[in-house]
This record gives structure tokens, C-alpha cells and sequence, in this order.
């Protein structure tokens, strides 16, 4: 089985905001589309620093992340920014890893945007019992 990858939008938070407001022209929001992996052992998302400078998204902090080989990180948290996969969206912030690193989808966006991994067609897709909009438990 191979990995899937999906292409996402990146939009920075901030500048929809001003432009919502009229401060700036639709324009100047900074946007990107980019491939990235999705990977279910992964939490949150993960972008390259060259991407989120260019995105101009702000650091607020760090946390410790635990990778796949059990070592112990310190990473950049840097937002907010307006994803869009598969059509869905969502406000989220990112990781910020290594500049030109791959960018990561991981679970807790693929949980919010209620997408789940098709591994033999290499692709997402809507949980069939909600192919429309996300479907989310406060249970």
C-alpha cells in the first residue's frame, strides 16, 4: 500500500479577516496550494517553514512532539489559517517543521473534517454517512 497524499488549501486567517472588513483587497490574502501526506499517526497538521512565512502565519509557542521513532522534539505552533481539503474547511493552526519538509494532514483535521483514508484507492473521502457536510459527536 502507498501513501496518500491530497492536495490542500492554505488561506492565512488573519488576512480573510481584513479583507472581510475592508482593510485589504481580496488579493493580497495569502493563499498556497500544496500536496501533502496524510498520516493517521500524525495529530495535527504540519507545514515547512519556508511555507509558513510565506503564508505569514505567526508563531504563538512551542510544544514537545513525540515522532515516529519515540524521540522527543520541540516545534514551533504557528496559525491561524483556513484549510480546505476535500472540499471541507476548517481553522487550525500547524506545526511548523523543517523549511521544504513535507507537509503532514493528521488525524485530528481528518477527525474535524470527518474524511476518512481509502488506502486502496489512495485517496480520502466523506464517511458515507456524511457525504455532504462533516458529522461531528458531543458524545
Amino acid at each position: 500500500m502507498g501513501e496518500i497524499k491530497v492536495r490542500v488549501r492554505l488561506e492565512n486567517h488573519d488576512d480573510r479577516v481584513l479583507f472581510k472588513a475592508g482593510r485589504i483587497p481580496e488579493q493580497d490574502i495569502r493563499i498556497q496550494e500544496v500536496e501533502a501526506v496524510v498520516d493517521t499517526c500524525a495529530v495535527l497538521l504540519m507545514l515547512p517553514q519556508d511555507l509558513v512565512e510565506v503564508l505569514g502565519l505567526e508563531s504563538f509557542g512551542k510544544v514537545v512532539v513525540t515522532l515516529a521513532n519515540e524521540q522527543k522534539v520541540e516545534m514551533e505552533r504557528a496559525g491561524y489559517l483556513l484549510l480546505t481539503v476535500c472540499g471541507r474547511k476548517m481553522p487550525t493552526d500547524c506545526l511548523v517543521g523543517p523549511p521544504g519538509c513535507e507537509p503532514l494532514v493528521g488525524q485530528l483535521i481528518l477527525e474535524s473534517l470527518d474524511l476518512i483514508p481509502d488506502p486502496l484507492k489512495r485517496t480520502l473521502t466523506p464517511r458515507p454517512e456524511s457525504p455532504y457536510l462533516p458529522t461531528l459527536k458531543l458524545k
